[in-house]
């Protein structure tokens, strides 16, 4: 019988500093380490922790592949990886994963009371899965670098009143970059993602045309394309300017269309198909993409044939 891996919960960072063996932080509530095949023990490979804080993580070479959806796509050049408090880390078991590069780590309590704190859930990418990390150019890691080494250096420096607002600004400024730079790949990888908005449709018209009942989800979807929710969101957004949200309801609305012009359903009928649960909701949504009702729409169709 096969023993899982025990749970490791950690939540302060000094404790998973000292849990990694490496030194202990210069900041409770904030931690960089700049690692290396030799500082990072291996004695962890395997432990799984659940940690309480941020955590940003680049390795400066990266060797492998990405999954994207189906696919497998190599990247030499470099990742970045986030995790949000109260997800899980895994220390890898492979000799190619212990790269040189730079763990960044910080508590939420560090940004609470700043506007970060407020907005740091508009950075997508912490919800991300492991395998839609954030790969870069060259260019891109050294701007990442020098904001990686700011930060050190910020840490290293005498504490003041000005240290928390200047930190949290350099983490703002990080997370900014990694926006443009997650933009980037979204476009630069337009024909992968052409590929899983073509499986996405594919998947939403057999899914209206099946018995199954209810409508369906962006978790749902997500699932199906194996990429995560907030990935699927975010990367609908930059190619179409639609969330997976309104990119399912446009699917579904063109679906009803053709319904409503093509057969002689009723329109309860079409949305009980559909997977409605009362016909006022579909009426409603109908209404709020076409400005009009469905039964005006069928009219209109009928009286222009």
């Amino acid at each position: 019988m096969k023993v899982k891996p025990q749970l490791n919960v950690i939540k302060s960072i000094s404790a998973f500093m000292r849990d990694l063996g490496l030194p202990k932080p210069l900041h409770p509530l904030i931690a960089l380490v700049k690692y290396d095949s030799d500082q990072v023990s291996r004695e962890n490979a395997g432990r799984n922790f659940l940690i309480n804080f941020y955590k940003v993580s680049l390795k400066e070479h990266f060797s492998g592949h990405v999954k994207y959806g189906q696919g497998h796509y190599d990247f030499e050049e470099g990742g970045l990886a986030f995790l949000a408090p109260h997800q899980m880390i895994t220390m890898s078991t492979e000799e190619s994963c212990y790269e040189d590069g730079y763990m960044l780590f910080f508590h939420p309590d560090l940004i609470r009371n700043y506007q970060l704190g407020k907005n740091i859930q508009q950075y997508g990418f912490f919800a991300y899965e492991v395998n839609e990390a954030l790969f870069v150019s060259d260019k891109e890691k050294k701007v990442l670098v020098g904001l990686f080494e700011n930060i050190a250096a910020e840490l290293e420096s005498n504490t003041d009143s000005f240290s928390q607002d200047v930190l949290v600004s350099q983490i703002e400024l990080l997370l900014n970059y990694s926006n443009r730079f997650y933009n980037r790949q979204f476009l630069t990888r337009k024909a992968v993602h052409h590929d899983l908005i073509t499986q996405m449709n594919s998947y939403l018209a057999e899914r209206f045309a099946s018995e199954v009942e209810g409508l369906p989800t962006v978790l749902e979807v997500a699932e199906y394309l194996h990429v995560s929710p907030r990935y699927l969101t975010d990367m609908l957004k930059t190619l179409t300017g639609q969330s997976a949200q309104q990119h399912i309801h446009e699917q579904l609305i063109e679906k009803a269309k053709v319904s409503l012009s093509t057969t002689r359903l009723t329109i309860a009928e079409i949305a009980y198909q559909l997977g409605f649960e009362h016909p006022q909701s579909f009426n409603k949504l109908f209404k709020r993409y076409t400005d009009q009702s469905p039964n005006v729409y069928r009219k209109s169709f009928i009286s222009s044939s």
